[in-house]
This record gives structure tokens, C-alpha cells and sequence, in this order.
């Protein structure tokens, strides 16, 4: 029995390794973690430090206050791995903001506690970490934020936590799933409103104040003015969420959605100077979209990191065959297949130049060589195996590297059925149809383009499915309109 058990034990095992490929994390410099591990114990100090201040200083007050500093510590650590579990992606500089935020509250509890609400200085903070880190970050974040007061002698009205909790709960959930400036704003006044007619019904015309009563905007810790503090933080806040976006690398749904605007100057580039591209590009988008909602990926990324993924054949347009009119092609003017694979390297190299100029996010330009990886330039390898040029595959290979995110494999996919499914019969089956996907699909895999992107088997299913579907809508067919000589029909 323990031997049969030990065999399922090990076949669910590498089922599992099958499923899901193991990804690697990313790596933080020597530097950075010093930044880190410093600010940790800062927050700790800070946190802590106050219990030393009992007089006579006894052993249990020693141990108490070893206790707060570890127990920080550990949060503070806990707080990372979580922020790294939910984005694999996550930069040292937005760990750095995360912790940076923590630290700040825990300053601001010491000097301010007595005057302002902790609902002005746990929420606003909250809605930056949901926004540009996610969600989960966010909720464990106010944990932390909300449980560990530095000063053991402020008293935090039972009534107006829960309170707090529940906001910054509300605030962290929504936060991350917003996806306009207009949205946050609607937030910035109805979690104030709300904040006001809970304190109203469960703290009462009573003193809500931590320990004192202090004269603060209107009334001496008044339900009215701490609500109005909130909103006006929360207004700032998001006034001020650009210039974390620009400094910190966050990328917010906000953010994706102003960048998607076909109106920014580096896409109307493209549908003026490589029309064919940018219509290729917009094909992509309708099966990458579809696709990464299939398996629940991140759509606004994949969709405006589509929209910029080819921008780099803005540096030759007339070199790619989609934005030729069909009377000469450059390739067979030059007939140089070294040559010519380095222009299409080129489009890749030029992409992110691009990409720096347009102060695009990382997230975004990562999309440029990733959705190329190293695959190869096949059609140019072969003719220089015509011509007996002896050279290695390698030189027709594109830099790379390969997909690191499911999202960036997906536009690789999306990138190569595209072309193949357009020029189907329009009579052409659904079992056709998703041959050529599958075909393709596996090609990659083989060539292992997918290696890192944390894709699935099923989910991989589940995509050539989604590019089925696609290719179904747009293959509809159009009657002939009959037409005379004085009429037209529509």
C-alpha cells in the first residue's frame, strides 16, 4: 500500500512539473537588497523603539520590545514575498516604495497619531500599493499597517478600526481593479462618504480621536472633519499617482488604457507610415485580447503592449512585405540574406529605441523583443542555404530573449497564427483551422519559445481554442451587390 502511494505521489508530482513550468525569479541586486533589508530594520526601530522608554527598564520590557522589533521584521518580510508572489514581475524600486510607505505611516503614528484619523494615513497609501502592485499586496499591506502601532499608549477606538479595516479592505479591492482616473475619483468621495456615516452610526458625536483632543480643520477630532481630511488625502493622492507611475515603474489600469489611445503620437506614426503594419497589429490585438481572457490573464496589458509590439518597423516600413504595394520588394534589390536578417533584428533594436524615446514602462517594451524571442528567420536561412553561404543558424536567429510572461507568449502565438489564419480558404473547416494553429503553436514549443512563460498545457488549450473563435468572426463571407450604371446598391 505505502508503494502504491508513493508511485501516485510521484505521478501527480510530474504532473504538475508537466502543467506548470517552473518560474524563475527575478533577480535583485546586492545593492538593492541592502536598501531593503535597511529599510526593514528601520521599520522595525521605528516601530519598536518606544517600549524602551518605560522607566525603570525592566527584563520583561526588554523582551517586549524584542519581540515588537522581530515581529516587524518578519512582517516586513512577509510583506515582500507576498508583493512577490502576486507579481512575479515586481522591481526592487516599487519593494523599495512598498516598504517606503510602511515606514512613513509608522513615522507619521508617532508624531500625528493624537491629531489626524488613522483613516487618513492607512487608506490613501493603500489605494497607490492596489493600484500599481495589486490587490492582495494592498490588503496585506494595511494588515500590517493597521495591527502595529508604535506608540503602545495610544488607544485606537475598537468601533473606528473596524472601521478602518473595512475601508482600507474596500479601497485595496477596488483600487486594483479600476481602470480610469474618473473611477478613483468616484472612490475619493464615496469611501469618505462612507467612512463618515459609519463613524456617525457606530462611534457616535463622541470624542474619535486616539488619545487627545486637538483643534484639527473644523471640530476637536471631529467625525466630519476626519472624513474630509480623508477625502482631500485621497484627492492628492491620486493627483500624485502619475508621478509614482514615472519614478517607480508602476503600471496601473489607468495608465495602460491612456496608453492604448490610438491617438498617442508613436501608434498615429504607425497607421500613417506603415499602414500594413498597423493592421496586422490590430488583428493581433483582437486574438491575443481574446485569448488572454480565455485564461484569465491580464487584458489591458496584452492589448496595448500588442498595439506597440512592431513600432520598431517605423525605422524602414517598406522593408516588411505588409506595407508593400506589391512592385518591388528591397530584400531582392539587396539580395544579402545576412543582410537582410539584420533589418528584421533591426525592427526589434529600433522597437526599443523607440520605446526609451516614448518613456514606454517596461512592462510594454518588454513585448518588443519578447514576442520575437529567438525564433528564426526561416525564409532567409533558406536562401542563404540556396546561395551555399556557410554560416550558423544563429546569425538568423533574433536576439531575444524569449517570453518571459504568459502575456508576451501569447502575442508570440497570436503573431504567428495571424498571418497563417488570414490566408485560409474562406471555405476552409474548423478542423483546418485549428490544425495550422496547433501546428504552429507546437512549433514554438519545440523551438522552446514557451520555456519561461509559466504557461500551462491546459491553458495553451485553451488559447488555440480563443484563436478558433477569432478566426471564425472574421472569416464571414460579403454578397456581390449588383450594380448599374446609374445605381448602386447598399
Amino acid at each position: 500500500m505505502q508503494n502504491i502511494t508513493t508511485t501516485l505521489r510521484k505521478l501527480f508530482y510530474l504532473w504538475s512539473r508537466s502543467q506548470v513550468p517552473v518560474k524563475q525569479p527575478i533577480k535583485i541586486s546586492r545593492i538593492d537588497n541592502l536598501i531593503i533589508f535597511l529599510v526593514c530594520i528601520l521599520i522595525s526601530i521605528i516601530s519598536s523603539y518606544k517600549l524602551l522608554f518605560f522607566s525603570p527598564l525592566n527584563i520583561t520590557d526588554i523582551f517586549s520590545w524584542l519581540f515588537t522589533f522581530t515581529e516587524m521584521l518578519i512582517s516586513s518580510g512577509i510583506l515582500i514575498l507576498v508583493s512577490k508572489k502576486e507579481n512575479p514581475t515586481i522591481s526592487s524600486r516599487q519593494i523599495i516604495l512598498i516598504l517606503t510607505l510602511l515606514l512613513a505611516v509608522q513615522a507619521m503614528k508617532l508624531a500625528l497619531a493624537s491629531t489626524i484619523s488613522p483613516l487618513s494615513m492607512i487608506i490613501p497609501p493603500a489605494l497607490i500599493i492596489s493600484q500599481g502592485m495589486g490587490s492582495i499586496t494592498a490588503l496585506a499591506w494595511v494588515s500590517i499597517a493597521s495591527f502595529s502601532w508604535p506608540d503602545p499608549a495610544v488607544a485606537i477606538n475598537n468601533n473606528l478600526f473596524f472601521i478602518l479595516l473595512v475601508c482600507a479592505s474596500v479601497v485595496s479591492l477596488l483600487g486594483g481593479k479600476m481602470r480610469s482616473r474618473a473611477q478613483l475619483l468616484q472612490l475619493s468621495i464615496f469611501v469618505p462618504i462612507g467612512a463618515f456615516l459609519s463613524q456617525s452610526i457606530l462611534v457616535g458625536k463622541n470624542n474619535i480621536s486616539l488619545i487627545d483632543k486637538k483643534e484639527f480643520v473644523f471640530v476637536k477630532g471631529g467625525i466630519f472633519s476626519d472624513s474630509l481630511l480623508l477625502a482631500i488625502v485621497m484627492l492628492f493622492t491620486i493627483l500624485f499617482i502619475p508621478v509614482f507611475e514615472s519614478i517607480f515603474g508602476l503600471l496601473t489600469k489607468a495608465r495602460l488604457l491612456e496608453l492604448a489611445d490610438k491617438e498617442k503620437p508613436l501608434i498615429r506614426r504607425l497607421s500613417l507610415e506603415a499602414p500594413g503594419t498597423f493592421e496586422h497589429t490590430l488583428l493581433i490585438c483582437g486574438l491575443a485580447e481574446e485569448a488572454t481572457r480565455m485564461i484569465g490573464g491580464d487584458i489591458d496589458l496584452i492589448k496595448t503592449g500588442a498595439l506597440y509590439h512592431d513600432v520598431g518597423k517605423l525605422h524602414a516600413p517598406n522593408w516588411f512585405i505588409e506595407n508593400q504595394d506589391g512592385s518591388k520588394n528591397p530584400h531582392d534589390e539587396l539580395d544579402d540574406p545576412i543582410k537582410s536578417a539584420e533589418v528584421l533584428q533591426a525592427h526589434v533594436d529600433e522597437g526599443l529605441k523607440f520605446a526609451r524615446k516614448s518613456r514606454l514602462p517596461k512592462l510594454i517594451a518588454n513585448f518588443i523583443p519578447e514576442h520575437q524571442g529567438t525564433l528564426k528567420m526561416g525564409y532567409f536561412f533558406q536562401k542563404a542555404k540556396e546561395k551555399n553561404i556557410d554560416i550558423n543558424e544563429n546569425y538568423f536567429r533574433y536576439k531575444g530573449p524569449i517570453p518571459q510572461s504568459k502575456e508576451t507568449a501569447i502575442l508570440m502565438l497570436a503573431d504567428g497564427c495571424e498571418a497563417a489564419l488570414r490566408a485560409m480558404n474562406i471555405n476552409a473547416s474548423d478542423k483546418e483551422a485549428l490544425e495550422t494553429i496547433s501546428n504552429i503553436v507546437y512549433s514554438r514549443q519545440k523551438d522552446g519559445q514557451l520555456n519561461d512563460s509559466n504557461l500551462s498545457k491546459g491553458e495553451i488549450f485553451l488559447i488555440k481554442r480563443a484563436f478558433l473563435n477569432v478566426w471564425k468572426r472574421i472569416r464571414h463571407r460579403r454578397i456581390q451587390y449588383p450594380t448599374s450604371k446609374n445605381n448602386t446598391f447598399s
